[in-house]
């Protein structure tokens, strides 16, 4: 049996989409892979390429990435789940040592894992010793990512260099990808796919993440302050959306409504985030409710407001009220 636009499909063309095709059911490949590597290597962006779609947060600010978020791709011959983790680091706050008890946690939850590595970094130091660290007990198959390769020539040797500290007994493949050009994304994902069980889909076909959109909304301003504010500010900001109107729920709405509050651990980083006249924080709101607007598909509404809760990254209480002791 062959399914509608079979005869069309080339190898590495784009993935079909519809309704899981009923030949592949014998065949249909369904589980989670794993991401993880240093901070900053492009882990969530390579996501979103896989996923050609915009659901995890990036910026250039190390450790953007906080939770485990499930994103889902699925074909008619595979379901797969991408787990994007935080960046490994050496945690000095009760946030930090959050974020890496979700990547050791993670490992033993998902059917493959995919390290990323930055083609235009060089490798040694602390964070790549807990990698090391990480990775020895691990008996998930392991695929290398060695991401960033556009605009420069990286040669095999070098490539080979990269990828030797990581050819343990896991070990299945290697490959150099660009999440930024989409360069040898595909075939990366069919090395990935091949590493899944075999299994019906976990999830419902046209759901493409977990997480709700009160959530991604949070996670959406939580973006625009790391790429607007200066470089100490991020670490310190966490948002929480304290109401969430949609029309989809209130029909009597055209409208979207989002109320979300902004913490900050000090006075001087509030007067920052808001800037003169309220210029700043103008600024954030803009950035944010134009992404909104396009992620959810309607007109939105969101109020910002700046809070000071001093010390909240090194506080358990703290980090449960704002949802960081979720699985």
């Amino acid at each position: 049996m062959t399914c509608p636009g079979d005869e069309e499909r080339k190898e590495g063309g784009p993935e079909p989409s519809g309704p899981l095709c009923p030949s592949a059911v014998l065949t249909f490949r369904s589980g989670f892979v794993a991401l993880l590597g240093r901070p900053n290597v492009g882990k969530s962006s390579l996501v979103n390429r896989m996923l050609d779609d915009k659901l995890c947060i990036v910026s250039p600010v190390p450790q953007t990435t906080r939770h485990a978020i499930r994103c889902i791709r699925t074909t008619d011959r595979s379901q797969m789940v991408f787990v994007d983790t935080p960046g490994l680091h050496e945690p000095r706050t009760a946030l930090g040592t959050y974020m890496v008890d979700r990547v050791r946690k993670t490992l033993d939850e998902v059917d493959c894992l995919c390290l990323v590595l930055d083609a235009r970094r060089p490798q040694g130091g602390d964070e790549e010793k807990m990698l090391h660290a990480v990775l020895a007990g691990a008996t998930t198959p392991l695929v290398v990512a060695v991401n960033k390769i556009d605009g420069i020539s990286l040669k095999e040797e070098a490539f080979d260099d990269l990828v030797a500290p990581w050819k343990g007994v896991n070990f299945v493949d290697a490959l150099p990808v660009s999440a930024r050009t989409g360069e040898n994304v595909g075939r990366l994902i069919s090395v990935l796919e091949a590493q899944l069980p075999v299994g019906e889909p976990w999830f419902p076909e046209d759901m493409v993440t977990d997480r709700s959109e009160r959530f991604l909304a949070a996670e959406i301003v939580r973006e625009k302050i790391f790429e607007l504010a200066r470089d100490e500010i991020p670490h310190s900001v966490t948002v929480a959306v304290e109401e969430f109107k949609s029309p989809d729920e209130y029909h009597e709405r055209e409208t979207g409504y989002i109320r979300a509050t902004v913490y900050v651990e000090r006075e001087g980083q509030k007067g920052i985030l808001i800037g003169e006249g309220g210029r700043f924080l103008k600024r954030i709101g803009m950035a944010a409710r134009g992404e909104l607007e396009a992620r959810l598909g309607y007109p939105v509404y969101l109020e910002l407001w700046i809070k000071v809760r001093a010390g909240w990254r090194r506080s358990p209480r703290d980090l449960k009220h704002f949802g960081y002791d979720e699985t």
